[in-house]
């Protein structure tokens, strides 16, 4: 069996990463989350980060971190299933073509989190997104599909190409927008008064 065919997901695993994808969406329509954007309209890209309509179209800046994320994802459930073998068999399936619903839950996970009044007021303080109010609904189904996306790509492209597209990703993101997943990270975890400035230039 080869490493594409162990990593993908099976028919159950497909069912249950829809049905996690059908949470998430119940979730977000509990946190009272707007379905679109405010201003009334639905745009398949939005390329001004600093405005009200960030974060509140099916695509924009913060795309392809979400794409990388679908990326590292499939990286994770390599290691996990075949380089570690946690897990061996589910019904004489292995176990590493559930990688993809781990994926779905880890991303979807996220988006719940990320749109939290806390992590909402944490971009806004240490970030120069000041005015981030968090994700629209269909941003962040957009976002797990983005992820899927990479996902795909991952376990489509060789190791070294998927490397490289994720790389090219966040400089082209990083020169245009001053800011990726890389810079998102750190902004959230341990936030550089000098990174900050720096964003705050373009």
């Amino acid at each position: 069996m080869t490493l594409t065919s162990t990593l993908l997901p099976h028919r159950r695993a497909i069912i249950a990463s829809i049905v996690l994808v059908l949470i998430t969406l119940a979730v977000l329509f509990a946190m009272d989350r707007p379905p679109i954007c405010e201003c009334g309209y639905v745009s398949l890209w939005y390329g001004d980060i600093n405005s009200s309509g960030n974060s509140q179209h099916l695509s924009d800046w913060y795309t392809p971190s979400h794409i990388i994320h679908g990326m590292l994802f499939y990286g994770l459930g390599w290691l996990l299933f075949v380089k570690l073998g946690l897990g061996a068999k589910d019904g004489g399936q292995p176990v590493a073509r559930w990688s993809f619903t781990l994926a779905i839950a880890l991303e979807a996970a996220w988006e719940i989190v990320e749109n939290t009044p806390m992590v909402i007021d944490r971009y806004r303080s240490v970030t120069v997104n000041f005015g981030y109010a968090g994700d629209s609904i269909i941003n962040s189904l957009a976002d797990l599909a983005w992820m899927s996306f990479g996902f795909y790509l991952a376990l489509k492209l060789p190791v070294r190409v998927t490397v490289v597209l994720a790389i090219i990703m966040e400089i082209v993101a990083a020169m245009v927008v001053r800011d990726n997943l890389t810079l998102n990270v750190i902004m959230l975890v341990w936030p550089f008064e000098a990174i900050r400035e720096w964003q705050g230039m373009g």
